[in-house]
């Protein structure tokens, strides 16, 4: 079995940095300590760079199947290793969307064949699929998706009835994109009467609102509260909802969790001036007073992880007027040097970043020995050099839609070096696809 020793790291993890080496046997991590002199197949030398675990993103769209002109597993797979993802969780709103086991198999049959990260995919719930969602396998899948929002094809869940026979009959974790679908009609009637077709962009967190969003996220919370569901929103968006979460016990104990997105926390409303279409998501970013109240629930532990929400469209179909153009964006590639760059700025400290990218989301999803740099977890480690400056440019984006709203950022902090079960996929901006990434697996009982 061959091995790797990482010497003269800075060692990111749980809540320290420390000078250490690192000895990774096959897959794991055999062994952590001031300066290791086992010999090793190969030795890389740190250079007093930080080594951090690998990030987990617990929420990503990559497409496949039925929309690969967007982007596909291997390609979106390969732009999250360059960033320094070692690990992802993709959602079910595919083309078919993925609300049968076999059809969510048939995702994980592509992934094992292609994926250059660690992978799990999400169950679709729907309004007529419950039988199918409940017979989710929760060693194996990271949780249950349902859309309490607009979505695509058959995913609107939208009737009360269902939503209690989700949220009182599954027993794994629920996340849920909240969003009131009749505030959005409503709004969108009232801004096309305004302005027909021609909707400026601006007017985007408008109509999504904060209403649409504390609406349905406080309904989902309610429902949560009343079945003892483990639910988890994802891409909370504005401020208001940012009171719906408790900070007052550990991640390990909570039944009801939140998600930080890149986008809501780098952007605000101020920036449709310049940017357009390419930061239209779904929920919309908003006010900057928004992003300031979301980095304070994030700090403070009300909102415990932090993603990408990463979803590729064609820079064509991004082009379109405001009802045309698609909502997403990629941001896999950039969301750890994203956040390293507020790391810089003094809005979050090094440690932190970890806990919120890498620990987190082991510990909300109850990964298997993952998202911690420990003796016997898998090696899934990150090194990153923090003096090395950049620009994003379409000559060095890997994600297939060769766009990103991060064209012309300067980053000073730059991914060198990315192990993903112990295998090296990216080194110096060299990716090494000899070796695909796992299926992740899960602690529950």
């Amino acid at each position: 079995m061959k091995t790797k020793l990482i010497v003269n790291a800075n060692i990111v993890n749980e809540g320290k940095v420390r000078a250490a080496d690192v000895l990774v046997k096959g897959q794991y991590i055999e062994k952590i300590g001031s300066h290791l002199t086992d010999d090793a197949d190969e030795v890389i030398d740190a250079d007093g760079k930080y080594l951090l675990p690998g990030v987990i993103d617990d929420q990503v769209h990559f497409r496949e199947p039925g929309l690969t002109h967007k982007a596909t597993i291997y390609t979106e797979a390969r732009a999250a290793v360059a960033g320094g993802v070692t690990s992802f969780m993709e959602m079910p709103n595919t083309v078919p969307n993925a609300l049968t086991q076999q059809l969510l198999e048939d995702k994980y049959e592509i992934a094992r064949q292609t994926s250059l990260a660690n992978y799990s995919f999400f169950m679709g719930a729907s309004n007529d699929n419950l039988e199918e969602v409940l017979k989710t396998n929760h060693r194996n899948v990271c949780g249950i998706k349902v859309f309490m929002g607009s979505s695509t094809g058959n995913m609107l869940v939208d009737n009360a009835q269902v939503l209690e026979g989700l949220f009182s009959k599954v027993d794994m974790l629920i996340a849920t994109h909240c969003e009131d679908e009749a505030t959005i009609r409503a709004n969108t009637e009232i801004f096309r009467n305004k302005y027909g077709e021609d909707v400026p962009i601006e007017c985007h967190p408008l109509i999504r609102s904060e209403e649409a969003c504390y609406l349905s996220s406080s309904m989902a919370v309610g429902l949560a509260k009343k079945h003892g569901t483990k639910l988890h929103i994802l891409h909370i968006s504005t401020g208001k909802e940012t009171a719906l979460f408790d900070n007052s016990i550990p991640l390990a104990k909570k039944r009801i969790t939140a998600e930080a997105c890149i986008h809501h926390l780098w952007f605000s409303d101020e920036d449709y001036a310049s940017k357009g279409t390419l930061i239209k998501w779904n929920p919309a970013v908003k006010k900057a007073s928004d992003r300031e109240q979301i980095w304070k629930a994030l700090l403070e532990d009300s909102i415990d992880v932090v993603a990408t929400d990463h979803a590729p469209h064609t820079w064509e179909e991004k082009q379109n007027s405001y009802f045309k153009a698609p909502s997403g964006g990629p941001l896999i590639q950039h969301s750890l040097v994203a956040m390293l760059e507020k790391q810089r700025e003094g809005k979050i400290s090094m440690q932190r970043l970890v806990e919120k990218m890498c620990h987190n989301p082991a510990i909300l999803f109850q990964i298997e020995k993952r998202g911690f740099i420990r003796e016997g977890y898998f090696a899934d480690l990150v090194i990153a050099d923090t003096s090395s400056t950049w620009m994003v440019e379409k000559s060095n984006i890997l994600a297939k839609c060769g766009w990103s709203p991060f064209e012309g950022q300067i980053f000073h902090s730059k991914i060198d070096t990315v192990l993903v079960s112990g295998h090296r996929a990216y080194h110096k901006g060299q990716l090494d696809e000899t070796k695909k990434g796992e299926r992740l697996l899960f602690t529950r009982d």
